[in-house]
């Protein structure tokens, strides 16, 4: 039995079920495979950080599993060295962990890279120094290092990796009637201009799918973490016929998050433009928790389905024709689909595959 370290942002922001289930899905899905788990945090000053990762933490039945780093706690930092020494492999998702020390204290460190192209480009352009010294390097960007994609590996060797689904935390839910996805329109990052082009966000890329609700007769339903300042792209959603909510409304927990999948006919997810654009082969660790819970997902191919199947449970668009052609093929044939969407999640997205298959590379 070896024990795991995962370091990632949970604390960071409090009430976003979504992001919980990132880490949870690693965290859960290593111990079922039989290893012990850790996970390592910063929390901020106020405590609300600390207070959210402990729930989270103590409703997945991890509570003595992680440690919040925090000034508040003068000793947290020596007792994360104490357990990270004693971990036979780290995870450092997006190379939370800065601190070197703590980095090198396991037997093998590992980077973890679920924001593909984004945080190359910016190495790339000598806008930030990300990557550090790891002994591997893990990428959810699978087609990264081939001909087909525009990132840069940056002299690194990428190893191809999948979000990973416990499955038996998903099941399925019941059939809802309606297209559904939780998002955010435009996050912490500004559009990157590389190589003589404009790589953007989500709603550089979501705008070209306005008119869909127009063309389907369905429900389209988005919790959406929106500035309320974007007052054209908030007019256009709801004057075409998008559902608009809060993702805190439906998705503050990661069971309400769960509860929101669940009650989907299927996801219609439109993906950041740069991860289009670049062709990185990025899937959504949210897209993966759909097809487990037996949701079809309709998204616009980042250059996954050079090694995902797609055409059934799993179905690839390019404009707002071809998606609509999609939410009618769903429509008239669900049954077929959410069967496809299960079995793409237990070929592909496994918990224990994907991460038996990240332990091997790292000789664990």
């Amino acid at each position: 039995m070896a024990t795991v370290a995962v370091a990632g942002s949970l604390a960071q922001r409090p009430g976003h079920g979504g992001h919980a289930w990132v880490f949870l899905n690693y965290l859960l899905g290593l111990r079922r495979i039989g290893h012990e788990v850790l996970f390592v945090d910063r929390v901020g000053a106020t405590g609300e950080g600390r207070r959210w990762l402990g729930e989270v933490m103590a409703a997945a039945g991890l509570e003595g599993d992680f440690v919040a780093i925090g000034e508040d706690n003068p000793g947290s930092r020596e007792e994360a060295l104490r357990r990270l020494r004693a971990s036979d492999l780290l995870i450092d998702v997006n190379g939370y962990l800065e601190d070197e020390e703590l980095r090198e204290a396991p037997a093998v460190s590992a980077f973890l890279d679920i924001d593909p192209a984004i945080q190359q480009m910016w190495q790339s352009l000598g806008q930030a120094s990300i990557f550090g010294r790891h002994d591997l390097y893990f990428t959810v960007g699978e087609n990264i290092g081939s001909s087909d994609s525009l990132v840069p590996t940056c002299g690194v060797d990428w190893i191809a990796t999948r979000p990973p689904v416990v499955l038996e935390r998903w099941g399925e839910g019941r059939r809802g009637a309606g297209f559904t996805t939780l998002a955010t329109w435009r996050g912490p990052y500004a559009s990157i201009e590389f190589e003589g082009r404009s790589f953007g966000l989500r709603v550089h890329e979501f705008r070209r799918f306005f008119e869909l609700p127009r063309r389907v007769d369905a429900d389209f339903r988005l919790a959406l973490d929106i500035d309320p300042a974007e007052v054209g792209d908030i007019e256009a959603l709801n004057e075409s016929g998008w559902e608009t909510v809060p993702p805190e409304a439906v998705a503050a927990t990661p069971d309400g998050y769960r509860e929101f999948i669940h009650g989907s006919l299927a996801e219609l997810s439109i993906p950041k433009q740069i991860y289009v654009a670049s062709r990185c082969g990025w899937f959504s660790d949210r897209s993966a928790c759909y097809l487990a819970s037996g949701k079809p997902v309709i998204t616009v191919d980042t250059g996954f389905s050079a090694t995902l199947p797609s055409g059934r449970g799993l179905l690839c668009v390019e404009d707002v024709e071809t998606a609509a052609a999609a939410c009618e093929a769903v429509l008239a044939d669900p049954a077929a689909h959410e069967s496809a969407a299960r079995e793409i999640a237990r070929e592909y997205f496994d918990s224990d595959r994907v991460l038996r298959g990240m332990l091997d590379a790292a000789g664990i």
